[in-house]
């Protein structure tokens, strides 16, 4: 099993910057894939950034520029760094983790970007 706490939401104004970090309960060294998620009101979760553990990282369209994922795996915690945010990226964000051929997932942090 992993357990993955989420922490680092809250209410920024437009523009600001947020760091999410998302710990596990085990070594990320041997899990493939680490990525964030996020769902805004009445929509579809959608996958904003993921980083594979051979190091490869990707991001939503939206985001790209602006947000980054990073790990450390001597501390086994996931960031996602946001910058210049905007009130669209409003949403409950999750951390995920595949492991084995089973998905975990972080109980969400919410993020609030105001006008």
């Amino acid at each position: 099993q992993v357990q993955l706490v989420e922490s680092g939401g809250g209410l920024v104004q437009a523009g600001g910057s947020l760091r999410l970090s998302c710990a596990a309960s085990r070594s990320i060294f041997s899990i493939n894939t680490m990525d964030w998620y996020r769902q805004a009101p009445g929509k579809q979760r959608e996958l904003v950034a993921t980083f594979t553990r051979g190091g490869l990282t990707d991001y939503a369209d939206s985001v790209k520029g602006r947000f980054t994922i990073s790990r450390d795996n001597a501390k086994n915690t996931v960031y996602l760094q946001m910058y210049s945010l905007k009130p669209e990226d409003t949403a409950v964000y999750y951390c995920h983790a595949n492991h084995w051929y089973v998905d975990y997932w972080g109980q969400g942090t919410q993020v609030t970007v105001s006008s």
